[in-house]
């Protein structure tokens, strides 16, 4: 992790600083390409609420529906919902992958404007499709555009992490979690992901 941000962590929150100390290096993020973007936000669809091994083992089956494995939101509407059914969809995820990619043949979604929208503009953006809510719009914001401060008060992940680093007896309240939260602003992508890395840690 950058000098400049662990110097920005050690004076304003020593706490999470002495963890980052524990968990060493994080895995630089590498900004993906607008091309991309659809393709990703696909995967964040499909893989909701599924282990990682489902979510992969079904992703990968609906790749193999497309010419050279290229996700494009014409191939998509192309295929049918008993095509999308087959590789292991629900009926919901089938029509939430199918209305982005009407979003985006419509012009409604714009991933060429992206780059310079604002955080909230981009999440305002993509949760006007339906099958994408916050949560998945703030994964996309820090690991598909490289955001550099973005945090996800829906993530349980990092709920719970707050909860035992910072020695809160009870689940905190969404004021609890912010108090913390600000103290790492313009870094909270890297805060987050030093949370989820404190997870792993006995």
């Amino acid at each position: 992790m950058d000098k400049k941000i662990l110097n920005h962590f050690k004076k304003h929150d020593p706490v999470l600083y002495g963890y980052s100390l524990r968990i060493g290096p994080l895995e630089k993020i590498k900004k993906e390409k607008p091309l991309k973007y659809f393709h990703r936000l696909s995967r964040e669809i499909i893989c909701q609420q599924l282990s990682g091994a489902s979510g992969d083992a079904i992703f990968n089956r609906f790749l193999k529906l497309f010419p050279d494995q290229i996700i494009t939101p014409k191939h998509v509407v192309s295929v049918t919902h008993e095509a999308l059914r087959n590789v292991g969809m629900s009926h919901a995820k089938a029509d939430y992958v199918a209305n982005l990619a009407h979003a985006v043949i419509d012009n409604d979604v714009n991933f060429i404007r992206f780059d310079s929208m604002t955080d909230q503009e981009v999440i305002d953006e993509l949760t006007k499709v339906k099958g994408i809510g916050h949560w998945t719009a703030e994964m996309f914001l820090m690991f598909v555009l490289g955001r550099p401060d973005v945090f996800s008060h829906g993530d349980l992940g990092l709920r719970k992490a707050i909860r035992r680093i910072y020695g809160f007896k009870n689940e905190p309240a969404r004021n609890q979690i912010e108090t913390v939260v600000t103290k790492w602003s313009p870094y909270k992508t890297f805060a987050s992901r030093l949370l989820w890395a404190s997870l792993e840690l006995k």
